[in-house]
């Protein structure tokens, strides 16, 4: 993958969900040392995601790998190792 391309992740959550409220806190102190972007999906908006993560929310997903990295919490030797890849 080209070094300037900026890696992208999905956090699939749910409203009021205080777990993936704080995944997002994390991420976006994360994003000023790391350099990726991420969105988040309310998985209530599509059933065929309700069908997949349910409970398992909130979901942190690496778009340029195509995998899930962690759920619930945010874990940081997975996220870390998958932002130093190239």
């Amino acid at each position: 993958m080209d070094q300037t391309q900026s890696k992208k992740l999905i956090v699939y959550g749910r409203e009021g969900c205080h777990l993936c409220e704080e995944m997002i806190a994390s991420l976006r102190d994360l994003q000023e040392k790391s350099r990726f972007e991420f969105e988040v999906v309310n998985i209530d908006g599509d059933d065929r995601l309700v069908q997949m993560y349910t409970e398992r929310v909130p979901v942190l997903f690496a778009v340029n790998e195509n995998r899930e990295l962690c759920h619930y919490f945010l874990d940081m030797v997975v996220v870390d190792s998958y932002l130093s890849r190239a």
